[in-house]
C-alpha cells in the first residue's frame, strides 16, 4: 500500500520514499508519496521524481492502481526509471497543486452559495466548475461570485473528519453529488468541514487551511446543459 502523507497534511511539498514497484506500463509505486492522484473531479498531481545520483524524473501526474491501494506516478515518455528498492525524494509542483486546492475549496463554497444536487464537476489549474440539477432560474454571475467571496473572506477554518460507512448510510444528506458517490467499504469515509456549520461533506480532495485563501472568484460562465442541468464556472482572479 501507498501510504497517503497529503491526507493528513495538504501542505507537504516533498518526502522521501521507496520505489515499491514499476507497472508493466513504466509507472512508478511508492511506499510514500505527497502526489494527490486523480480522483473525485481533481487532476493529479505533477512534479518531479529526484534519484540518489541527483537525476530528477518528470512526473505528468498520478493515479491509482486497479485496486486502489497504491498510487502509480506517471513518468513523462522516455524518463529513465528507477529501480524497485531504491530511496528517490519528491518534489511537487507546489505552484499548480495549491492552485487546486484554492479552487476545489471554492467549488465546495459554490455548493454552499447554490444548494442544489450536484451532477458532475471538474477542478482544473486556476478554474473549476459545478453541475447542478435545478429547474429553469435565472442565475447572476456577479451576484453568485460576491456570496462565495463574502463567505471566503470570513476567514473560515476547514478541516478533516472521518465517520464510519455506516454512518455516512444513516446521513445519506451530507451527500451532494448525484452521479459520483463517495468511496466505500473500507469502513470509514472522509468528510472535509468549513467553519462550524457553514459546510460539511465527504471529500477525499485536498483542500486550503482557511478560506481567506482562497482568494477572490469570478464567475465567467453559466451554462444551460439540459433541461435542468445548469453549468456554473468559476475561475481565480489572481
Amino acid at each position: 500500500m501507498t501510504e497517503l502523507l497529503f491526507r493528513d497534511d495538504a501542505y507537504l511539498r516533498t518526502c522521501e520514499a521507496t520505489v515499491s514497484a514499476i507497472t508493466d506500463r513504466g509507472g512508478i509505486v511508492l511506499d510514500r508519496t505527497v502526489f494527490y492522484a486523480t480522483g473525485g473531479g481533481q487532476p493529479g498531481d505533477s512534479g518531479t521524481l529526484e534519484r540518489a545520483d541527483g537525476e530528477a524524473v518528470t512526473l505528468a501526474t498520478a493515479v491509482y492502481g486497479e485496486d486502489r491501494s497504491q498510487i502509480v506516478h506517471v513518468p513523462a515518455e522516455g524518463s529513465a526509471l528507477p529501480h524497485v528498492g531504491e530511496k528517490v525524494v519528491l518534489h511537487l509542483d507546489w505552484a499548480r497543486r495549491y492552485r487546486l486546492m484554492r479552487v476545489h475549496t471554492a467549488l465546495h463554497l459554490l455548493s454552499v452559495v447554490l444548494p442544489f444536487p450536484v451532477t458532475g464537476g471538474q477542478i482544473s489549474d486556476g478554474d473549476g466548475r459545478l453541475d447542478f440539477d435545478l429547474p429553469e432560474a435565472v442565475l447572476d454571475k456577479e451576484e453568485i461570485a460576491a456570496k462565495v467571496n463574502e463567505i471566503s473572506a470570513g476567514d473560515h477554518a476547514i478541516t478533516s473528519e472521518w465517520i464510519t460507512d455506516a454512518e455516512l448510510e444513516a446521513n445519506p444528506d451530507l451527500v451532494k453529488t448525484m452521479s459520483v458517490k463517495p468511496p466505500m467499504g473500507s469502513g470509514r469515509v472522509r468528510l472535509i468541514r468549513i467553519g462550524a456549520d457553514i459546510d460539511l461533506q465527504p471529500c477525499g480532495g485536498t483542500h486550503v487551511s482557511r478560506t481567506s485563501e482562497i482568494g477572490p472568484i469570478e464567475v465567467p460562465k453559466i451554462e444551460k446543459k439540459g433541461r435542468q442541468n445548469r453549468r456554473v464556472r468559476i475561475r481565480l482572479i489572481d
